[in-house]
């Protein structure tokens, strides 16, 4: 069932196109039904690009990556990215431990940047959006650090933390903006985005 101010989604078939469990809970706690299609896509980007701009351009890769065939006329496909910026640098996920405790140390004690890049698709119509969050960080010790990413495995989360996990209750001091865009789906401005088509 799909919320009430959203009854124009009914001609659609809504296709989220993420693995991550994530960003599946955040489409299903705004009352949207929904099936998953995944497939792999080479996450690249042009060099020299303005890094606030990689995650729209990267979901409209991902969602380019589904071709007509693929997507029936009554589809409508979200595709969504999401980066860490740090001091120039886009942190996205850990390749292994020591990766994920150089991506930690690199956030302690500092405020970073969250973006989100969304792409909704229908047959007639397909809207791109990035939305962003600044999130500042306690400094977090070497024993914190090891604890959370060996208890918690952030491996498949860019800048190698989830903001609802335990690394968020002990060491975010201050958040700028939405806190479910930095869980990976800025849900206010998708809501808005939805309503339109």
């Amino acid at each position: 069932m799909k919320a009430d101010m959203l009854t124009n989604l009914n001609k659609y078939q809504v296709v989220l196109a993420s693995k991550s469990p994530r960003r599946q809970e955040l489409l299903r706690g705004m009352g949207i039904d929904f099936m998953v299609l995944t497939k792999d896509t080479i996450e690249v980007y042009p060099e020299g690009k303005p890094l606030e701009e990689v995650p729209k351009y990267l979901s409209g890769i991902k969602s380019l990556n589904y071709n007509d065939r693929e997507l029936p006329s009554d589809y409508l496909l979200i595709t969504s990215d999401t980066v860490v910026i740090c001091e120039g640098e886009i942190l996205g996920k850990p390749k292994d431990k020591e990766d994920a405790a150089r991506m930690l140390r690199l956030l302690s004690g500092k405020t970073h940047r969250v973006v989100t890049g969304v792409t909704v698709r229908s047959a007639k119509k397909c809207e791109s959006f990035a939305v962003s969050s600044d999130v500042t960080f306690a400094e977090l010790n070497d024993e914190e650090i090891d604890y959370y990413i060996d208890t918690y495995k952030p491996f498949d989360k860019a800048g190698a933390y989830g903001i609802q996990e335990w690394i968020g209750y002990i060491g975010i001091t201050g958040l700028e903006g939405s806190f479910y865009n930095v869980m990976g789906l800025p849900t206010q401005r998708l809501y808005q985005c939805l309503k339109g088509f």
